[in-house]
C-alpha cells in the first residue's frame, strides 16, 4: 500500500500541474491562487513546487506580476513526469531501489517480479497520459 504522505504529495504535485496547464499561455500564475483554487496549504505546496521545478517541469518568475508556469506546454509533461518530480519514482518499495540495485532478498524473493511488472505497467500507463490528456 503507498504510504498516505506519499500519495499525498503525488496528488498535490498532480493538482498543481493540473491548474497550471488550464491557464497555460496566460503568464505566470502566483503560488497563493494555485493553493487557494486547488484547496492545497500554501507552505506544503510551496514545497511541491519546489520539486517540479528542480525538476524543469516548472519555471519562475520573480517580481510583482511572477508566480509559476508550466516548463514545457502541456502534452510534452506526463502525469508520470509529475510523480516521479515529487517522490523520484512511482512505486515506492523498498526491493525496487531506483538506483537499479538489488535488495538482499532478490534469490528468494517470490515478489520481486510482481512488483517490477506492476511497477512497468505503471510506467507505461503514467507516462502515455499527458497534462493535455487530464484537462481535456
Amino acid at each position: 500500500m503507498i504510504e498516505r504522505a506519499t500519495a499525498v504529495t503525488r496528488d498535490a504535485g498532480l493538482r498543481a500541474m493540473v491548474e497550471l496547464a488550464r491557464r497555460y499561455g496566460e503568464g505566470p500564475t502566483a503560488l497563493s491562487e494555485i493553493a487557494e483554487t486547488q484547496g492545497l496549504p500554501l507552505p506544503y505546496l510551496e514545497r511541491v513546487v519546489a520539486a517540479l521545478r528542480d525538476a524543469g517541469l516548472l519555471a519562475s518568475v520573480r517580481g510583482a506580476r511572477g508566480g509559476y508556469l508550466l516548463g514545457r506546454a502541456p502534452a510534452e509533461i506526463s502525469v508520470s513526469d509529475v510523480f516521479c518530480a515529487v517522490e523520484g519514482n512511482l512505486l515506492t518499495v523498498d526491493c525496487l531501489c531506483a538506483d537499479g540495485s538489488s535488495c538482499d532478498r532478490e534469490p528468494e524473493c517470490a515478489t520481486r517480479d510482481v512488483l517490477e511488472t506492476v511497477r512497468d505497467c505503471l510506467a507505461t500507463t503514467l507516462g502515455q497520459i499527458s497534462l493535455a490528456d487530464v484537462i481535456a
